[in-house]
């Protein structure tokens, strides 16, 4: 998933993950000198190489045990960017499958409605001291990078934070993506992959508080942890994971609900 004005057409897209994009396709989608267009789109976190001629993602030749993922949960006080906004952030890196950093914000809001302040627990008075949202997107664009953007549900959090940017002046996202959701369904058995529901059924996060930013992070990467343990895909490089998450099998799922058939039994006794 990249952004709708990113310039390159889905096959040329699909070549830089793969088997590479030439040289003089690669100009006759952009407008500017190549020089100055690959230093944008580096800025905007999407890193692309040459090798042997051809133009490449530079996540085709990252192993997975270097690259540096960011696991990245919002909360909003609705879905409409034309209306609503980010009232909390939060991300962890991950290097070698552990957690090198982390960020953490509420966001200064003036209005949120009782429908998510009951979800979330936020309220207006929570973030009446929280920095602006610009100040507060700013900082994150800087702690994101060039790292590989992981979310559950993974193209609301990724869209929202690029519209965000885009409202502010900034440029949109271009970081490489992951699903942990889909990647759950190809590599977990479960009844339901919503992070709750996985949450509950393989024991992630002892501490979880749902719809808070940084507890649904580390849930994520908890999930995120045990998907790759659970894979059995030879999966080399960050290209090869993404591609298995879009595309590899589903997992069969139980036809009834475990926690249901345990509730029952428990009320037969």
């Amino acid at each position: 998933m990249l952004t709708n004005n990113f310039p390159l057409d889905d096959k040329s897209i699909s070549r830089l993950s793969t088997r590479g994009l030439p040289l003089e396709t690669l100009k006759s989608q952009i407008d500017d000198s190549l020089d100055f267009t690959l230093e944008l789109w580096r800025s905007q976190g999407l890193d692309i190489i040459k090798n042997k001629g051809y133009f490449y993602f530079n996540t085709k030749f990252l192993p997975l045990q270097k690259a540096e993922f960011c696991i990245v949960d919002i909360e909003t006080n609705g879905s409409n960017i034309d209306k609503h906004q980010i009232i909390e952030i939060a991300g962890v890196k991950i290097k070698y499958g552990k957690i090198t950093e982390r960020f953490e914000s509420l966001v200064k809001c003036s209005e949120i409605n009782e429908h998510i302040i009951k979800i979330t627990g936020i309220t207006v008075e929570d973030t009446k001291n929280a920095p602006s949202l610009k100040k507060v997107m700013y900082d994150f664009k800087l702690f994101l990078g060039d790292a590989i953007f992981i979310a559950h549900d993974v193209k609301f959090d990724y869209r929202f934070i690029s519209l965000t940017f885009e409202k502010l002046g900034l440029e949109p996202l271009l970081n490489r993506n992951l699903c942990s959701l889909s990647l759950a369904e190809r590599s977990l058995v479960s009844y339901r992959y919503g992070l709750s529901y996985l949450d509950k059924t393989f024991s992630l996060n002892p501490h979880a508080k749902h719809h808070r930013a940084m507890s649904d992070v580390l849930t994520t990467y908890e999930l995120f942890k045990l998907s790759l343990e659970s894979m059995n895909e030879n999966v080399n490089n960050v290209e090869d994971l993404i591609k298995f998450s879009k595309t590899a099998p589903r997992k069969k799922r139980p036809k009834f609900d475990p926690f249901l058939e345990i509730e029952k039994e428990g009320l037969s006794e």
